[in-house]
Formats: structure tokens, C-alpha cells, sequence
């Protein structure tokens, strides 16, 4: 098809139905010059004459805006069809008193725990309130889950594990790609629970839910890859052979800031070697979890293998719970240094494998022979991906003094056009900020950096609650906040640099080393550069890096163990030796040569 662009029709297929009278129309429109995606929607035809009925399906962009429409041609072949009208539908769900969130499927908007199957409340009875970051209305309640309860979590997690580890590779991944189709028929649903109880854009959150279905599918393969080896033996009459194990319950403590892919990040490799697990799911985010849990279950995963605790007070002493607890066997938290650190104090007692994928404080650099352009485009996904609140996030942003202000100017061109607002609204870009605290240190930053001289060449405001403009800093020095800090919110702080010694130093200088990015041209360079960042993960020309086939984790303070790939696999295994000897009667010596 061509492009004859805004609001035309640019292709018309017609094609006979089944008596070769009455045609088949399909067509697309662009409705607007707005990022759009291809959808299907379906149109009536009415039947006036003795014309057998038509049947029309138009393919139409699918816009934040409701306009009505009319196709431009009868869809029948009979003069006195009347014209067709649809609707393109609008990003804002269609609430109802029985469907507060607007979900196709109602029953997806889930407010309970899970143990063992079964929806639960907490044990006293309490609960907390989930809200809406955009405007601050409530929008839902989950149990304020107890210590009592966690246990009870654990125990059955353990319980299950005796029969379910003892499943076929085949088996679980037959309920993973279940999961996935489950993941792929309901991908509007889950982008719509994202927006609702983290506030991002509808495109962002569409991004996450299809992002986080890839995890998935990733893992149903890995369930039949859990491959073991033989090893040859010096000793005469010995085979040596490893097979792979579920190391057993886990403990899965999940972030808010990726609702749902960092679930599916985590559950996937669980189901997939046959682990059983409790997780702890974010009390700023609980819906989209809770939501992937029951989509589990109508895949089939049997009850009792994923429990799910939701808390808000209790969050203290139910986290040391998981992390000591000698019926959990592993650990994988996304979040804090801080908090990771503590985490991994409470497991030392029992020495639990860890997976922490905690803070980073990513370099972004950008040197003199840098595609400015493409610097620019992947400066923007890597900063302002989800309002900056990633851990991947591009934190400080090295530009050599001989682009310095033609890549500033591009870049503020580019953030100065993103449109911040409630997710679901027409045009929006960013969405608020998920707690009032991260809006209050993006402001921080930007004071401090401002009274040690530098400049906002673009936003540097904050909106109604927790909104906060994208914002671009110029001439920012190296001894301010940003440079030391994690910011986590929108705000690219643009630093110069003259060479490439410095900047590397400068790079590195940083107590976490989860991610780190850079643009050049030079092929040389570019080795040399990815070689001395001292973090887990480089991208090279490239401000996107994150893919459920990579192995995702970071260096230093960012934490250990990976997420992803193959090597997110081995992560939830044991590798056992089996030595087999033979019968001494049997045994061969060695043959001896002269």
C-alpha cells in the first residue's frame, strides 16, 4: 500500500464474496498525524434489496480522539444502501458502575491475594487504598496482607513444590505459551490497569504490556532448554553427567515502575524450570500483577505454585520474612541499592541465591563523531522511557564540547514537544510522576544544579500533583547532585567533555554500574568504549537495550545475578553431578603402551 497521506484514503482492496456478487472492502485510513496503531473494527452494512448481504470489515488508525466517520464509497452493491459510519474508538475506557476501569474483561480488576489458588483478604482484615497518580482519586483497595498471612503463603509454596517440580519440561511450557496467547488477548486490559495505577502514557503502557508477553514467550522455550552435560572421567568405569533442578520456592519481590513486564520477567523463569514461588507484589501497583495472575491460572498453572501477598504497612517485616525464611530458597528483587542491600543481609543467614537488579546511575555519552540524530533519538528513548523513572535510565549525559550546543538545541526541540497529562488523554507523551517524593527530588536536582550554574533550556516545571515537564539542562557541572544521584525522573542534564580519557573517567566514576550508553562512529572507538564502561550492560548507538532474550543485570553496587536470556534461566536452577561407576568386576583399567 502507498501513502497519500493525512486523512485520505490510501488503499482500497476489493475483493468478490462467496457469490461473486456483493464486494468485500478493505481499507485504511490515516485519521491523524498523531503515533498511531493499526487496528480492526467492524462496520454494518444494511440490507435493502434482494442483494445478498455485505459483509465489511475496514481497517482504521487508532487515534486518542472519537470522530465519526464516513466512508467515502456504498458498501454494497445496491444504489439505495445508505452510507457506513464507525467510530474510532478513544484511549479512555468506557466506565461503568459494574466496570470502574473500563476493562473488556471486569474480571481481570482484581482486589485479594492469592494463596493456594484462592482469592484471600488479609488475616485482620485490613486493607490499603490504590489511587490514580494522575489525579489522586481511588481507584481500588488490595489487603493489607500480614506477617501471619506471608507465612501461610510460603508453607503452601513449599507444599507445592513437592509435585510440581516433578512436572515435564513439556508441561510447563505448554502453560507458558498458554500464558502468552492469554498475554496477547488481553494486551489493551493490562495497558489500561498500567495507566490507571502507574500513570503512564496509553503508548508507554501499551509498550510494557506487549513487552512483557515477549518474557513469556521467551520462557516457554527456555522450559524445554534446561539442558545438563556430560563430562568425561579420569577414573576408569566412571561416567560423569549434570542435570538441572528448580532450586525451589521463591521469593519474587516486584517494582512498580514496570507494572507488568518485571512480573513476567521473574515468574517466566520460575514456571519455567518448575519452581513455585510468592510474590510480593507493589502496593503502588498491585492491579497489573494481580490481573497476570489470574490470566496464570485460566493457563493452566496449577494452584498454590504462584501466591501473591499484597501489603502497604507490613512491608518491613514481611520482606525480612521472604528473605529469612528457610523454606525459600531464592531471592529476585528489582528496586533500591539501598533496600537490595538489605535484602541480601537478611538471605546471608541462610545463604539464599540472589537475583538483585538494583540502582544505576547510567552515562550516556556522546562524542564529536556521533550520528547526531541518532544520538538524539536514543537519548530520548533511553532518558524519558516511562518519565525517566527506569533503571536504565540515561542519569548524566556527556556531550563533547564541539557538538555540545547543536545537540542541546536538537534534543530540546524533540522533549520540548512532549505533552505531559493524565495517561489516557489525547496526545499525552509522559505521565505523571508515581509518588509526590519524585517529583519533589526531580525539582531538588534541578535547584541544585541551577545555583552551581546551569541552565533549563527546556521545562524545568511542575504540573498538577505529580506531573513534572520533561526538562533539558545545559552546562550542568560535575560536583551537583544529578552527577551523584539517581534521579528517576524527566530531566536530562546535559555535561561537556573534550576527550575521551575524561569522559571514560567521568563515566565511571559512580558506586552503582547497571547501564551505560554512547554514540560514535568510529569502529574502534566504539570497542574500546564498550570495553571500559564499568557496567553490566552498553549500549552502543543505541538507547534501547532491554529484550527478554538479553542477560539483564548490572556491576558494582547495581547488584548480581541476571534476568533474561538464558543465563535468567540458570538463575532459578541447581546443577547436580551424578557420578556413575560400574561394577568393580566389570571395570577396565586403562590400557598401558609401550
Amino acid at each position: 500500500m502507498t501513502r497519500q497521506g493525512k486523512g485520505q484514503i490510501i488503499s482500497v482492496l476489493k475483493r468478490s464474496n462467496i457469490n461473486n456478487k456483493s464486494p468485500f472492502y478493505f481499507c485504511m485510513r490515516l485519521i491523524s498525524s498523531t503515533p498511531t496503531r493499526l487496528i480492526r473494527t467492524s462496520c454494518i452494512a444494511t440490507k435493502t434489496s434482494s442483494t445478498p448481504q455485505t459483509r465489511t470489515r475496514t481497517f482504521i488508525t487508532r487515534t486518542n480522539s472519537t470522530r465519526r466517520l464516513r466512508l467515502p464509497f456504498n458498501t454494497s452493491t445496491s444504489s439505495s444502501t445508505p452510507s457506513v459510519y464507525f467510530r474510532a474508538m478513544s484511549n479512555w475506557p468506557k466506565i461503568t458502575s459494574d466496570n470502574p476501569l473500563g476493562l473488556d474483561d471486569p474480571t481481570l480488576f482484581i482486589q485479594a491475594g492469592i494463596i493456594n489458588g484462592e482469592l484471600v483478604q488479609s488475616s485482620d482484615g485490613k486493607t490499603f487504598d490504590v489511587d490514580n497518580p494522575a489525579t489522586g482519586e481511588i481507584i481500588g483497595k488490595c489487603p493489607d496482607m500480614t506477617l501471619s498471612d506471608t507465612v501461610k503463603a510460603i508453607e503452601t509454596a513449599a507444599s507445592t513444590f513437592k509435585k510440581f517440580r516433578l512436572t515435564t519440561p513439556q508441561q510447563r511450557h505448554q502453560w507458558l505459551i498458554n500464558l502468552h496467547k492469554l498475554f496477547e488477548q488481553n494486551v489493551k486490559d493490562l495497558a489500561r490497569l498500567i495507566v490507571w495505577e502507574n500513570g503512564k502514557s496509553w503508548t508507554d503502557a501499551f509498550a510494557e504490556a506487549t513487552y512483557a508477553g515477549t518474557y513469556i514467550d521467551w520462557y516457554a522455550g527456555e522450559a524445554l532448554r534446561t539442558h545438563g552435560e556430560t563430562i568425561p572421567c579420569s577414573l576408569p568405569g566412571t561416567r560423569n553427567f549434570t542435570v538441572k533442578q528448580p532450586i525451589g520456592v521463591c521469593a519474587l519481590l516486584v517494582p512498580w515502575n514496570f507494572p507488568a513486564a518485571m512480573i513476567a520477567r521473574k515468574v517466566g523463569p520460575a514456571l519455567a524450570t518448575g519452581c513455585t514461588a510468592v510474590i510480593k507484589v507493589p502496593a503502588e501497583t498491585p492491579f497489573t500483577n494481580l490481573a497476570i495472575m489470574e490470566l496464570a491460572k485460566r493457563a493452566g498453572v496449577p494452584k498454590g505454585v504462584l501466591n501473591v501477598i499484597t501489603t502497604d504497612a507490613n512491608l518491613q517485616e514481611i520482606g525480612k520474612e521472604l528473605t529469612t525464611n528457610p523454606l525459600i530458597k531464592k531471592v529476585s528483587f528489582t528496586g533500591s541499592t539501598r533496600v537490595g542491600k538489605m535484602l541480601a543481609g537478611n538471605a546471608s543467614g541462610t545463604l539464599k541465591k540472589m537475583s538483585l537488579e538494583l540502582g544505576g546511575n547510567a552515562p550516556l555519552i556522546v562524542f564529536d563523531d556521533a550520528d547526531l540524530p541518532t544520538a538524539v533519538a536514543g537519548t530520548i528513548a533511553s532518558k524519558f522511557r516511562g518519565s525517566g523513572q527506569t533503571c536504565v535510565c540515561a542519569n548524566r549525559i556527556y556531550v563533547h564540547d564541539k557538538v555540545y550546543d547543536e545537540f542541546a538545541k536538537l534534543l530540546a526541540e524533540k522533549v520540548g514537544a512532549f505533552k505531559v497529562g493524565p495517561g489516557f488523554d489525547e496526545g499525552v507523551t509522559h505521565g505523571p510522576l508515581i509518588h509526590k517524593r519524585q517529583a519533589d527530588k526531580v525539582q531538588e536536582h534541578i535547584d541544585d544544579a541551577v545555583s552551581k550554574g546551569a541552565k533549563i533550556l527546556v521545562g524545568g516545571k511542575r504540573g498538577e500533583r505529580t506531573q513534572f515537564q520533561p526538562t533539558v539542562l545545559t552546562e550542568v557541572p560535575d560536583d551537583c547532585l544529578i552527577t551523584a544521584e539517581e534521579t528517576f525522573g524527566p530531566l536530562a542534564a546535559l555535561i561537556r567533555f573534550s576527550s575521551e580519557e575524561e569522559v571514560i573517567e567521568l563515566a565511571n566514576k559512580s558506586e552503582v554500574g547497571l547501564a551505560g550508553y554512547f554514540f560514535s562512529q568510529d569502529s574502534d572507538r566504539i570497542w574500546r568504549v564498550a570495553d571500559a564502561l564499568e557496567v553490566g550492560m552498553v549500549g552502543a548507538n543505541t538507547g534501547a537495550i532491554s529484550q527478554a532474550i538479553i542477560p539483564f543485570g548490572g556491576t558494582k553496587e547495581s547488584g548480581y545475578g541476571k534476568e533474561g536470556g538464558h543465563q535468567g534461566t540458570e538463575e532459578y536452577l541447581v546443577t547436580k553431578l551424578i557420578a556413575l561407576g560400574t561394577a568393580s568386576k566389570n571395570a577396565q583399567a586403562p590400557p598401558s603402551f609401550d
